[in-house]
């Protein structure tokens, strides 16, 4: 007999427990994309990336610019070999500046990302701790990122973090 209600005591909290937990998802490139500060960020990027672009465009043209010159120069012999060498080194110099110019670009466009994505992110992610929360989830998944398999659309989590968010459409 002692055994029996040990068993029914046991079985009845693992199902309480079971039913305790509450899963949900979420889809955050939904999200993503209708946050405004999102926009803005995506275009300060853009504008600073096209900047870039604009500037190595004209770095290139300069240097094919003066390629040719050397080369209409040497081709007229209006300089000396070791003027040509001379002059080849020079701009071999100035290509390998390019090339640090475009890393160090590169380098920049990741930084501002990071700098103007970093605290919609944290936003996010804190309006989704909050969401979950408030709402008894135990865990959120992310539909957006394809982790989730199959989810009972009754579980998506995505309108109460949009709410949170001020953007609920």
């Amino acid at each position: 007999m002692n055994k029996l209600v040990l068993f029914l005591g046991l079985f009845l909290v693992s199902s309480l427990t079971i039913n305790a937990q509450k899963i949900g998802y979420i889809n955050s490139q939904e999200i993503l994309t209708i946050l405004p500060e999102v926009k803005q960020a995506n275009s300060d990027i853009e504008v600073m990336k096209s900047m870039f672009q604009k500037k190595g465009e004209e770095m290139v043209k300069d240097l094919q610019m003066k390629y040719q010159t050397l080369q209409q120069k040497q081709a007229s012999g209006e300089l000396a070999p070791v003027e040509i060498e001379k002059q080849a080194a020079a701009l071999k110099q100035e290509e390998a500046k390019l090339g640090e110019f475009e890393q160090s670009s590169q380098q920049k466009i990741r930084e501002k990302s990071e700098e103007l994505l970093k605290p919609i992110q944290d936003k996010v992610n804190n309006a989704i701790k909050d969401v979950a929360s408030e709402n008894g989830f135990l865990y959120i998944f992310d539909s957006g990122m394809g982790l989730v398999l199959y989810a009972d659309p009754s579980s998506d989590a995505t309108k109460l973090v949009k709410t949170k968010l001020g953007i609920a459409q």
